[in-house]
């Protein structure tokens, strides 16, 4: 009796993560696109490495890490309402590849 009481409450509490359909060549190519496209005027060392950086990941997940990057790069060439805005209009791009509680918009 109890064993059968253990596994339900495990079964109940255990977080359950959403299956998700791995990510298509075409998906991440739409993602490192607007990531380009949101870094194309600046012209810094640091938005060149971060260019590479892009051309190089392999998943959604290691695309939104760099959007910290691009923030800051994105900000030291214009300011950081430019840089939010760029970065918060790619969140849509992510929605899907991600844990929803990770997505949260720059303010």
């Amino acid at each position: 009796m109890i064993t059968t009481i253990t596994r339900l409450f495990r079964f109940a509490f255990t977080p359950r993560h959403l299956a998700r359909k791995p990510a298509t060549l075409g998906d991440l190519v739409n993602i490192r696109k607007a990531l380009l496209l949101s870094l194309e005027d600046c012209t810094s060392v640091g938005a060149a490495r971060l260019r590479n950086q892009v051309a190089q990941a392999k998943t959604p997940q290691e695309l939104w890490m760099l959007r910290n990057d691009a923030y800051q790069i994105i900000s030291q060439r214009h300011n950081q309402s430019v840089a939010a805005e760029r970065i918060n209009d790619m969140i849509r791009l992510f929605e899907g590849w991600l844990d929803p509680k990770q997505i949260a918009r720059i303010k």
